[in-house]
């Protein structure tokens, strides 16, 4: 007799499918477009590259399932692993639709609405995508005009600024210490810019974490 999966099996077993479907695509593509051309890459400076670059994602790996995992559910955390940009797109909608509906990424109502949240987001950034292509061409002139340039610049930090508002909000004492962190950094290490940001959001949720619970022993919170 076949056993009925509960909702959260389900989502772990099609959830590993698709990220090691989507794993093995990732790793096809290059390999097919290297045999049909007969351009394969110099594997020694390949290796040696990786020797560099990859124990850093392979730490920004395991600290963003760490923290991102938390606050989406484990729904939305295998959809945003496979279709990316989690820091500055899927995270936001996710949190919004889960302070929206009063409930956390934890419960069954919080997976199922970070669940929709992400795979909405997906869907229209999608969308967006395709319309941007298809319009790209007489929409250029517009686009790259002088007087929305400032404009365009600030799309991200307006987005985290009003997330940022509502969070602070509710209790101001947390937030003081990784803003404080934050500006320091970015200030004082000239190192640290967008590109950063991917690494410097886990390591901003950990801090957080640190301060709260010595907040929290000493009864500030």
């Amino acid at each position: 007799m076949k056993k009925n999966l509960s909702y959260i099996d389900s989502v772990h077993r099609d959830g590993r499918i698709w990220n090691i479907g989507v794993m093995l695509l990732l790793i096809a593509f290059p390999l097919t477009v290297a045999f049909l051309f007969g351009a394969a890459p110099d594997w020694g400076a390949l290796l040696v590259g990786l020797i560099a670059t990859a124990p850093m994602y392979w730490a920004v790996g395991v600290i963003e399932t760490i923290t991102f995992v938390p606050m989406l559910g484990a729904g939305g955390s295998y959809l945003s692993f496979v279709t990316g940009n989690i820091s500055n797109l899927k995270l936001p909608c996710a949190i919004n639709a889960l302070e929206q509906n009063g409930v956390s990424a934890s419960s069954e109502e919080g997976e199922i609405i970070s669940t929709i949240a992400i795979a909405t987001s997906s869907i229209v950034t999608t969308i967006i995508i395709i319309i941007g292509v298809i319009c790209i061409v007489p929409l250029t002139p517009i686009l790259e005009a002088p007087v929305l340039e400032p404009a365009f610049a600030q799309m991200l930090p307006a987005l985290f600024g009003g997330l940022g508002v509502a969070f602070v909000s509710k209790n101001w004492k947390i937030a003081v210490a990784p803003v404080v962190l934050m500006l320091i950094l970015f200030i004082f290490v000239p190192a640290l810019n967008s590109g950063t940001v991917g690494i410097m959001v886990p390591v901003s949720v950990l801090f957080t974490i640190g301060v709260a619970r010595i907040l929290y022993k000493r009864g500030v919170l």
